[in-house]
């Protein structure tokens, strides 16, 4: 799950970090007036939409006066900024947060993550903040470097300094970063986050070491344990129809091709989408329905793959396991009927009750192609859409 940035930011500050002093406001009249008890030289206002490049995209102004603030926030709220995030359809600005402004001296990146190869903890530290890190990555590598810690309680002296030692700072300001390095690890194993970033991460002409932006994951498995976080969850920024596979616990993720996938298992999801491809085709979605799912869940997924205006064909695949293909096949049945299926639909079973799943397919009196390997599916839902 992702939050906004003013969200990050508390619940940095709430485990000890220095964070600019900010308000947020989801109307022109809310901004300005909490925009009167910040004392600052200049107003950073900034368009809180869950997507980087905001800055590059005019999400982010420096402005001088209320009067300034009053103007620009009226021009971005209710915009519908487009990043190189977000894809073409953008997303539409619905609060906005303002800040004082900050004398940077130096800027960095910093960023903590899981690796799920090695099962540790991963700290990404460079000394050129404030800048895409992946062109940083390609042009000057040396210029990142990442730190894996073993899970403990705590985060060992040794290691914080081995993560900031490329920011080069004296020893007061290496004493800050150490506790700022802490304070972020606590946070991260508390909270069950996956995925911590400081873009940039700045040292003031003052001597301060300050998060001026921050973007925090969470694992949304974990969510129960944290009720405070999911509570930050916010729709308007996600997909409604990956909103609507949440509710039926389906593992949903739209994309931008044409065949609509249903499959079980996220592995057989992952090969099935790349069969589709290596056929020429693009998949309009991920979707696992899971190792157990009902009539009723394998019927609401079917829906949700119809609701997307990109499809022009489905194709099924299941391997019968925990799985049964019977109860698969009638749920098929059942919500192709209901929304009077006009695409193509090319199933393919195997395993647990293949028999019967198959027969009831056989005797929907619906156009079902019945497929006998996955190659063999993949071949004939790209023939029928073309």
């Amino acid at each position: 799950m992702n939050i906004h940035e003013h969200q990050a930011k508390q619940i940095l500050k709430k485990y000890g970090a220095v964070v600019p002093k900010g308000v947020v406001a989801f109307s022109v009249e809310e901004l300005v007036e909490k925009a009167k008890s910040l004392k600052t030289e200049k107003f950073v206002l900034k368009a809180q939409i869950h997507a980087g490049g905001r800055g590059k995209a005019g999400g982010v102004k420096i402005l001088n006066t209320i009067e300034e603030l009053s103007t620009a926030a009226k021009e971005l709220l209710g915009k519908n900024l487009i990043t190189h995030q977000t894809g073409l359809q953008g997303k539409e600005v619905k609060r906005l947060y303002v800040e004082v402004s900050s004398n940077i001296s130096k800027e960095f990146y910093l960023s903590c993550l899981v690796d799920r190869v090695s099962s540790k903890i991963a700290f990404i530290s460079s000394d050129q903040g404030g800048m895409d890190i992946e062109e940083v990555a390609s042009k000057t590598p040396n210029k990142i470097i990442t730190t894996k810690v073993d899970f403990e309680n705590e985060i060992s002296d040794a290691n914080c300094e081995e993560i900031i030692k490329i920011f080069n700072l004296n020893n007061q300001n290496k004493n800050e970063a150490i506790k700022l390095i802490k304070s972020i690890y606590k946070m991260f194993i508390s909270t069950d986050a996956s995925m911590v970033e400081i873009n940039p991460l700045i040292l003031t002409k003052d001597n301060k070491i300050v998060c001026l932006d921050a973007k925090i994951n969470f694992d949304d498995n974990a969510l129960f344990k944290h009720n405070e976080i999911a509570e930050l969850r916010d729709l308007n920024e996600e997909d409604p129809t990956e909103i609507e596979a949440s509710k039926h616990d389906l593992a949903y993720i739209k994309l931008d091709g044409s065949i609509g996938c249903m499959v079980n298992g996220a592995g057989l999801a992952m090969a099935t989408m790349d069969i589709i491809k290596l056929h020429g085709e693009e998949p309009a979605n991920f979707l696992d329905v899971g190792g157990g799912a009902s009539k009723e869940k394998v019927s609401a997924a079917f829906k949700i793959i119809l609701s997307d205006k990109n499809v022009k064909g489905i194709l099924i695949n299941i391997f019968g396991g925990i799985m049964k293909c019977d109860v698969l096949a009638q749920g098929v049945v059942d919500a192709a009927k209901e929304t009077k299926i006009h695409v193509p639909l090319v199933v393919r079973l195997a395993g647990t009750n293949f028999e019967q799943g198959k027969m009831i397919l056989d005797n929907s009196g619906l156009k079902i192609i019945s497929a006998s390997d996955l190659s063999d599916a993949a071949k004939k839902i790209v023939k029928e859409i073309k």
